[in-house]
């Protein structure tokens, strides 16, 4: 499958206030094929499609705060529904700060997109397809996006998981290794 085939299996909830850089991400989201596209009005919803759609995406607008979007990040990223645990989340802004980078990284999302960007799809369709690594410990969980320095944040309590998933709007989320480590 190639991002050309767009997201027919996949639905995609738009996380932000009611603007014109939320209206921007649910019509994207429409063109590059997503079977639905809604606001996201918290986990219930999203657990309800979850049960009908093999994987969601979470396409976040710029906030003034990007902290204020821990809530959400949390709730999906702490969910027991694996489906919602290992979803794509991704925040979207026109020059994003290197502070509103580092507050995602550390909220587990997957991918920070810089607007305008080229090819969306293409960008966005890098969340599937492929083995990523997840990591777990008691202050974070989400995507080796802390270039393997995930056992440093561990060594506190000298434990931590790291979880291979593979992604597909097929087959939503297949965890591939579940690995439980120590650091001593």
């Amino acid at each position: 499958m190639s991002s050309g085939d767009g997201f027919v299996n996949a639905s995609a909830f738009v996380v932000g206030p009611e603007n014109p850089a939320a209206a921007s991400l649910a019509s994207m989201a429409r063109s590059l094929g997503f079977s639905s596209v809604a606001a996201y009005a918290g986990l219930k919803p999203a657990e309800k499609q979850a049960a009908r759609t093999p994987l969601i995406f979470f396409l976040c607008a710029a906030v003034a705060d990007v902290k204020s979007l821990k809530p959400m990040a949390d709730a999906i990223r702490f969910s027991p529904n694996l489906k919602l645990r290992f979803s794509p989340l991704i925040y979207f802004a026109k020059n994003p700060s290197v502070d509103s980078i580092k507050a995602c990284i550390q909220m587990g999302f997957d991918d920070v997109i810089a607007l305008p960007h080229r090819d969306l799809g293409e960008r966005i369709f890098r969340q599937v397809g492929r083995p990523q690594a997840y990591y777990e410990t008691t202050t974070y969980f989400g995507p080796d996006r802390r270039n393997g320095n995930v056992p440093r944040l561990a060594a506190e309590d000298g434990e931590f998981r790291r979880i291979e998933i593979l992604r597909s709007p097929e087959n939503g989320v297949d965890v591939l290794h579940d690995d439980f480590q120590f650091v001593v």
